[in-house]
């Protein structure tokens, strides 16, 4: 039973790690969540996780605002490989047409691996329950304009507030040992 939390546990983390990897362009946390032998279909996009990262990491590094919440993580374990269904959440803009918002619904299908201890997507579909797309010319703003007062703001790696705050982090626990 505690070795059963401790794996749901561990792929609740890769989701998110995914989930970061994805609006902050943060190329390691995405690698970290798939095996590289993984499979991805993502949209128009049927291949290889590698090959799905490759053709996304350049469009995400290019700017444009993106959020995705990921809930309802429903996770049935088969001893080392995992069935699991997540819900999402996107909100997107991408630098090309920055004032197009593109609000997406769906589920992630993830086949888990357990290897070496570690949890991580095997093989993903990507569901879509729902989309809508709208203009909204205010997102062509500069932040500094578009968010006012409600600084700081989020952004890609490496100049997202977050960054800054896992350094700190680290070297407050290395002042501590």
């Amino acid at each position: 039973m505690l070795m059963a939390l401790h794996d749901k546990e561990a792929i609740r983390e890769c989701l998110y790690r995914y989930c970061r990897g994805v609006d902050r362009a943060d190329e390691d946390a995405l690698r970290s969540a798939y095996w590289p032998d993984a499979h991805d279909r993502h949209g128009a996009y049927v291949g290889s996780a590698e090959g799905f990262m490759a053709q996304a990491l350049p469009r995400l590094r290019s700017g444009g605002r993106g959020i995705h919440q990921i809930s309802n993580i429903l996770i049935e374990l088969h001893g080392n490989t995992a069935a699991v269904e997540s819900s999402f959440l996107a909100l997107q803009a991408n630098a090309a047409t920055p004032a197009l918002e593109t609000f997406l619904c769906g589920r992630y299908l993830d086949r888990f691996e357990k290897r070496q201890d570690q949890w991580r997507v095997a093989d993903r579909t990507v569901v879509y329950d729902w989309i809508e797309e709208r203009v909204r010319p205010e997102l062509a703003q500069d932040n500094a304009i578009l968010f006012a007062k409600r600084q700081p703001n989020g952004a890609r790696m490496p100049q997202d507030p977050l960054y800054a705050f896992l350094n700190a982090a680290l070297t407050q626990d290395q002042k501590q040992d």
